[in-house]
């Protein structure tokens, strides 16, 4: 599969330069060779677009033309999402704030986060709220999310957006092309599987529940009858790569693991994973224990014959 940051960033310069795609590709593979190979593909591509005096910086683009590492982000979309602002500690015991939303257009959507007090302030003011239209100037793309700090811009904007791409946007990838904040789904197998692991939510408002002597508490609820919950740990390969995977309640049932309280059916089922080939999609998060990218997967399918040859005839 090719890398989906390279291709954008081919057919970006071949709009910006009038050179064919194929020259281009003939570019980078001429700077990879120079560099011995030590440059990767969308790396030679970028050196090739400044050789240009072509700049990704400062155009205002769709959200499916931005990419991971550009600054001066400039975006317009409509707010579909707006999460809660969060109130952290920093390590220096300062207070800070931050707060996420997603911008969508008809292309696509993204995850915002704000740094910057200011910012923030425009949501708990009520100034811009969700199903506004903003503008964002100067943001920077941090895997794949734009992130505004003092430096940004964000405003409404008077621009009507009709028809944006509400639903969550899933690309099919190989898991040596999954990027952090990727929403992905690939076609892989299981190569090993943990034994479950399992934990207490508070029924109100999911979040884990507190174990104490009398019982279980939830920070915001009080005491509570939890509800029990699962999690299952993976490791899939897909023939590029190898990826930890975490699979939660659901997606658990979705696996094939339902005797959870049989422990000989569960070593069973445990066992009759092994080899197994499904499609998995989910979002790459990073394991802040471990500091490595984790898989988390929402939904599993089985592999469609029928699909899968008739996408192989297209090629």
């Amino acid at each position: 599969m090719v890398d989906e940051n390279y291709d954008k960033i081919i057919q970006k310069i071949s709009r910006s330069s009038g050179l064919e795609k194929e020259e281009i590709e003939r570019r980078v593979e001429a700077k990879r060779a120079k560099l011995a190979g030590l440059i990767s593909k969308e790396g030679a591509a970028q050196v090739i677009a400044a050789e240009l005096g072509i700049s990704f910086d400062n155009e205002k683009l769709k959200i499916n033309e931005l990419l991971p590492g550009m600054r001066k982000v400039n975006v317009i979309g409509k707010i579909i999402n707006l999460s809660p602002v969060r109130i952290f500690t920093t390590k220096k015991g300062d207070e800070g704030k931050v707060a996420n939303f997603v911008i969508a257009d008809d292309t696509s959507n993204i995850r915002v986060v704000l740094w910057d007090t200011s910012h923030i302030s425009l949501f708990e003011k009520g100034e811009i709220k969700e199903g506004d239209v903003v503008e964002i100037s100067n943001g920077s793309m941090r895997s794949n999310e734009i992130h505004l700090g003092s430096f940004s811009e964000l405003k409404p904007s008077k621009e009507n957006l009709k028809s944006v791409i509400t639903e969550k946007v899933v690309k099919e990838k190989n898991i040596s092309d999954f990027r952090l904040s990727d929403s992905v789904s690939t076609r892989a197998f299981v190569v090993q599987a943990f034994e479950p692991k399992f934990f207490y939510v508070c029924p109100e408002c999911k979040k884990k529940a507190i174990q104490e002597e009398e019982g279980f508490t939830c920070p915001t609820h009080g005491k509570i009858n939890p509800e029990k919950r699962v999690l299952i740990n993976l490791v899939l390969d897909d023939g590029t790569e190898t990826i930890r995977s975490v699979l939660f309640q659901d997606a658990v049932k979705e696996l094939g693991i339902k005797d959870l309280e049989d422990s000989e059916k569960l070593i069973e089922q445990r066992q009759n994973l092994i080899g197994k080939e499904m499609v998995f999609s989910g979002d790459v998060r990073m394991n802040k224990f471990f500091n490595n990218p984790e898989f988390i997967v929402e939904e599993i399918k089985d592999v469609n014959l029928d699909e899968l040859i008739a996408t192989l005839e297209k090629e």
